[in-house]
């Protein structure tokens, strides 16, 4: 009963589904979850649609109108995993209850709301799966050099609510250059090690630089790209997945000299 209010429509038949690089649409039964958007011809063996809706980045409406008058439409879905998703509703209320429901259930912020808190598996549990991960033994290798430090300044996901308490960073970093570098980035996400290939080539993530007037660098935050250059020893690129348009930052090459900057949106 908890999301009994953000689903005005909970089952609808009639809905067609056209989905990118999928040659033919579906004409279904579509049903809305607290946690999924079901699509089902109910034909055995027809293709279905389960999608989780913390997978829907964009929600956009394409309305039908005929004789100025409103017809329904077209909810068009951009995931988080590139695909893209249409639901074509031919009446208008519940044209717009769908595209409601689905947008509020995509942007909850109450955490304990999210899927994990509710699913329940159909199997027995014989293991803890909070230790079959160590950071510790996965990098240990490359933690016993003295180029990279394991760090505990992101504890209590005080830093930010997105990373991991355990992070790996250079260890010419210190974890008061990590904390401003997490102030000056979108949502706390300072650059982190995600990936470290054989040659010693490495592959890092973080988020854009925060826009907005008095916000133009961070030499904490410079240190610590440069610090991953000494390791690799060699210039390195930023791709920049946002791309340029209204909310998008990115970091100002002047002060980032060692670093090559490349635009590669990709929604």
């Amino acid at each position: 009963m908890e999301f009994a209010e953000l689903i005005r429509t909970p089952k609808l038949d009639g809905v067609q589904l056209y989905e990118q690089l999928k040659r033919e649409s579906i004409d279904g039964t579509l049903c809305i979850t607290g946690h999924h958007l079901i699509l089902s011809t109910r034909r055995e063996g027809a293709r279905e649609l389960w999608l989780l809706h913390q997978n829907v980045d964009i929600v956009e409406r394409k309305p039908y109108i005929n004789n100025n008058v409103l017809e329904g439409g077209t909810i068009i879905l951009k995931c988080k995993d590139l695909r893209i998703i249409q639901l074509r509703i031919n009446s208008p209320q519940e044209y717009f209850n769908v595209s409601n429901s689905i947008e509020q259930l995509s942007n909850l912020e109450e955490v304990k709301k999210l899927y994990p808190f509710f699913y329940i598996p159909m199997y027995n549990v014989i293991e803890d799966g909070h230790t079959e991960y160590s950071l510790e033994s996965e990098f240990a290798k490359l933690l016993a050099t003295d180029e990279w430090r394991l760090t505990g300044a992101n504890a209590d996901f005080r830093l930010c609510p997105s990373y991991g308490p355990r992070l790996i960073v250079p260890r010419a970093v210190s974890d008061d250059q990590l904390a401003q570098s997490a102030a000056f980035r979108d949502g706390g996400r300072f650059p982190v090690l995600a990936y470290r290939h054989t040659n010693g080539a490495v592959l890092f993530r973080c988020a854009q630089p925060l826009a907005g007037p008095g916000v133009k660098r961070c030499r904490a935050d410079e240190a610590i790209l440069n610090a991953v250059v000494e390791v690799g020893g060699k210039k390195g690129c930023i791709f920049d997945t946002w791309g340029k348009g209204k909310g998008s930052n990115t970091e100002i090459e002047p002060h980032y000299p060692q670093w090559r900057i490349l635009s590669r949106p990709v929604g």
